[in-house]
């Protein structure tokens, strides 16, 4: 299950976050989403559990708590939907 991870503070790590979600079970992948010009993180990022009941107490457990000194908001990821990609077309 790929679960969403806002709120978090610039000093949350990935290891962080992988650290938060193992004590719920197997994590198989955490990546915080980064602006692609600075580097800084935007504030969210997802954690893959592949165990769904595992994802579920994880989620309960976690929405809501401090991490970093921010309140984390924690839940499952919605679906990538398609967007246009932005910019020139070249024709």
């Amino acid at each position: 299950m790929n679960i969403y991870v806002g709120n978090l503070s610039p000093e949350v790590t990935e290891d962080d976050l992988q650290q938060a979600f193992e004590s719920y079970g197997n994590v198989e992948s955490v990546k915080i989403i980064k602006d692609r010009y600075s580097g800084e993180s935007r504030g969210f990022g997802f954690v893959g559990m592949p165990a769904k009941d595992e994802a579920q107490t994880a989620i309960s457990s976690l929405n809501g708590k401090e991490l970093r000194g921010q309140k984390i908001k924690v839940n499952e990821a919605r679906p990538q939907r398609n967007r246009e990609r932005r910019g020139y077309r070249r024709y």
